[in-house]
């Protein structure tokens, strides 16, 4: 399944496999877009899985987001693997 991305004012739905053939969709779709708004909630609900360099670009995100002083909320179940990277992160 490929990967679409659905945004409704600030809240972005992610669906399909996130992964390093597709990855230009999510950084042309999320680049600089803490220059246009203040805050965004991502849901992972409908992703499939993610390689490494999925899980990579959400946290260069997520570090875009802390270094500009942006809310980025993640919600939803989604991949088990973008959820095990920012728990590892948390508890270090």
């Amino acid at each position: 399944m490929d990967l679409t991305i659905s945004n409704c004012n600030n809240f972005f739905k992610i669906k399909g496999i996130l992964n390093r053939n597709n990855l230009e969709v999510f950084e042309n779709e999320f680049n600089n877009i803490f220059e246009r708004v203040n805050n965004i909630t991502i849901s992972i609900q409908d992703i499939e899985s993610m390689d490494r360099y999925g899980v990579k670009a959400f946290a260069a995100l997520h570090n875009e987001a802390i270094q500009k002083n942006k809310n980025l909320s993640i919600i939803g179940l989604g991949c088990k693997d973008l959820y095990n990277h920012f728990k590892a992160e948390n508890a270090a």
